[in-house]
């Protein structure tokens, strides 16, 4: 399906350019997941309505008419939350510190790399400190995303070892209740 994609960016009034992608269903319906979840109501409504905002883009189609039983097939090959997964360290690629009015992200490439001269990485200190437990699947992150309790002086004090000093010194300073984290299904890791 023809599918156009235009900027929604907030700011003055601007000329953006219209871009017409093919787009397969799954396609679509990978975007919606990731804007309104796995409820197929909703889905059911956007692709009748023909748009969806998703980050600072707006997609417009011609207007799609889905039984149920058509949706529940297509929805049935994307992954589900699944409380009975255990984290793995090894596929977790993504962090966040959060805390109120803080929300500080970090990837594993990011929080991995070693400062001159240290055996440590801060990515190191984060994952021996944390006790994470399954919150849901993000289709967005395309992970299951995993909740621990965060020892907050323990990162500010690591935040050291981050290489980068704009990103050291947010650390530093932030007040860290608890770490977000997002691990790859063993699918998704192989695409990566």
């Amino acid at each position: 399906m023809k599918v156009r994609i235009s900027s929604e960016a907030a700011g003055e009034i601007t000329m953006t350019k219209v871009i017409t992608r093919d787009m397969s269903l799954h396609e679509l319906l990978e975007v919606m997941l990731a804007v309104c979840g796995r409820d197929p109501s909703r889905i059911r409504e956007l692709l009748e309505r023909g748009t969806i905002v998703e980050s600072a883009s707006r997609f417009r189609w011609d207007p799609l008419q889905i039984d149920d039983a058509a949706l529940a097939g297509h929805l049935a090959g994307f992954p589900q939350p699944d409380p009975t997964r255990r984290f793995d360290a090894a596929r977790c690629v993504r962090a966040w510190l959060c805390g109120p009015r803080t929300r500080i992200e970090l990837t594993r490439d990011i929080a991995a790399s070693k400062r001159v001269f240290k055996r440590r990485s801060f990515w190191d200190v984060l994952l021996e400190s944390a006790l994470p437990e399954y919150v849901d699947y993000s289709y967005r992150e395309r992970a299951d995303l995993f909740r621990s309790p965060a020892d907050g002086a323990k990162l500010r004090e690591a935040a050291a070892l981050l290489k980068y000093s704009g990103l050291s010194q947010q650390v530093a300073r932030a007040s860290i209740e608890t770490v977000e984290l997002a691990v790859l299904r063993q699918a998704e890791a192989a695409n990566r």
